[in-house]
């Protein structure tokens, strides 16, 4: 499904709460932000790229590839390639980024690599003097995970999942408090059964990189603390996509996204299953980053001097998201809106100076 903003009477919407929510029904809402780590707009627009799924260079099993995730039409690449984003997603929320039709979002500082993206998305500001590298350095920065885990009301209802070892510095968690499992660390403290598996696991499946850990670790951790803890504010972070673009892997790059995709799907099935957080859960999806196109090679590559670099996407669903669909219309946002969206959603008034504004938000009278 499409949707023009041309009949859309608040153009630019991201998030609309019902106007006519009972204060109870305010305090009971959830969010469930998710980040895959540098997944192109291409691909989440256009599906497998027609340059790249060819290309010998960068896919081992081109026949085998194509019958996976090629189809002739793009419309029906990307439903392949991410099932649950184009038959549910696009139905029950809404879709920015595709600047084909017009639908821009950009990060706004100017490094486009991880830890300023992370950065910019959590904390709403962009801070290039002081978050330039991907160095393991406690962020100087409050994230708005940090803020809301201040707040009397969500004090210690937040948590965080990454499959990147710099998450507990980037989200700075000898500060701010919160839980944070990430890279290769374990679940600790009243194990379930489950937990206890995955720790064993963990230790026995090697990862091909030295930082981070595979994604199916970051997501089952992530959705066995939300069964046993219930966060009303949960932080996950998908790394696997980024990873293989750096090494080449186009195959596994578009199956890592696939399987992201059913992930997505399967924590989206737990909170529509789960009293806690049925029909009270808003689901915001984004990257840290974008990737090249031309020269070819520079899908591998993100930074500064990487044209595109800089171009994201932006995904929400859930308790009260308007149902847009695919925006279609010329619009402009960016990720440092985001956190101050996370804070006004939550019925806290986002004080972090300098923040981006929340995405003209209307919530709950």
């Amino acid at each position: 499904m499409k949707y023009n903003l041309k009949h859309i009477l608040l153009t630019g919407v991201l998030l609309c709460v019902g106007l006519s929510g009972r204060s109870q029904e305010k305090s009971e809402l959830k969010i469930v932000l998710i980040t895959l780590d540098g997944l192109r707009w291409q691909e989440l627009y256009s599906g497998a790229d027609p340059k790249l799924i060819t290309n010998k260079e960068y896919v081992n099993d081109t026949i085998g590839l194509k019958k996976e995730f090629w189809r002739s039409d793009e419309v029906e690449r990307r439903k392949v390639l991410m099932p649950f984003f184009w038959n549910t997603i696009e139905a029950i929320g809404q879709l920015h980024g595709n600047r084909k039709e017009g639908s821009k979002v950009n990060l706004t500082n100017s490094m486009w690599f991880s830890y300023p993206g992370y950065n910019e998305i959590l904390t709403g500001v962009a801070d290039d003097a002081r978050i330039h590298s991907n160095n393991k350095i406690d962020n100087p920065n409050r994230t708005v995970l940090e803020f809301i885990n201040n707040s009397r009301k969500y004090k210690g209802k937040v948590a965080a999942f990454g499959s990147w070892d710099v998450f507990p510095f980037i989200i700075n968690e000898k500060r701010s408090g919160i839980p944070v499992n990430a890279g290769f660390e374990p679940a600790t403290t009243n194990l379930t059964s489950r937990e206890k598996f995955l720790n064993e696991l963990q230790e026995q499946i090697p990862s091909p990189w030295s930082s981070v850990r595979l994604d199916a670790f970051t997501h089952h951790y992530a959705l066995e603390y939300m069964k046993k803890k219930h966060p009303q504010l949960t932080y996950i972070a998908y790394g696997e996509t980024d990873d293989f673009a750096h090494d080449g892997d186009y195959e596994a790059y578009l199956k890592a996204a696939h399987n992201t995709d059913e992930m997505i799907k399967q924590l989206w099935e737990y909170t529509q299953e789960d009293s806690f957080y049925k029909d009270q859960t808003i689901f915001i999806i984004t990257t840290d980053h974008g990737r090249g196109t031309t020269p070819i090679n520079t899908w591998r590559s993100h930074g500064k001097n990487i044209v595109g670099a800089g171009d994201v996407w932006l995904v929400a669903f859930g308790k009260g998201v308007a149902q847009l669909g695919e925006v279609t219309d010329e619009e402009q946002l960016y990720s440092n809106q985001i956190a101050s969206t996370i804070a006004v959603l939550l019925q806290e008034v986002y004080t972090i100076e300098k923040a981006g504004s929340p995405i003209n938000v209307l919530s709950n009278k």
